[in-house]
């Protein structure tokens, strides 16, 4: 089974988000905040990551650039997710190297849809 990571310092969405990509088949692994990232991609070896943008400490667009930065990590698929709906935070997501964008309140279906899509 495909292995996800979701990074969400809200614990309501990311229990939401889980609970979906787990109820889809996935084995998911959570991160509470940037600092957690590299951490847990190192031990759980995730097919994809589900990013939050707004975290304390790292945010999600420096997370994003430190995974595409790093050998072990820029190949792996991220999906940024979050409420900062404007075009210029999905455009900057998508130059960073985000493989897409969804905001929340997150649709079940897309996500999964996009997740599958990816892996």
């Amino acid at each position: 089974m495909p292995k996800v990571l979701v990074v969400d310092a809200v614990a309501s969405q990311q229990e939401s988000i889980c609970r979906a990509l787990q109820d889809a088949g996935f084995i998911v692994s959570r991160a509470n905040d940037g600092d957690e990232v590299m951490k847990n991609v190192e031990l759980h070896k995730p097919n994809l990551i589900v990013l939050d943008i707004i975290m304390e400490h790292v945010n999600g667009f420096d997370v994003l650039r430190e995974l595409r930065e790093n050998e072990k990590t820029k190949r792996i698929p991220v999906v940024v997710c979050s409420t900062k709906n404007t075009d210029f935070d999905k455009v900057w997501s998508l130059d960073l190297g985000a493989d897409a964008y969804v905001t929340k309140p997150v649709d079940a279906e897309q996500l999964i849809g996009i997740v599958q899509g990816l892996i």
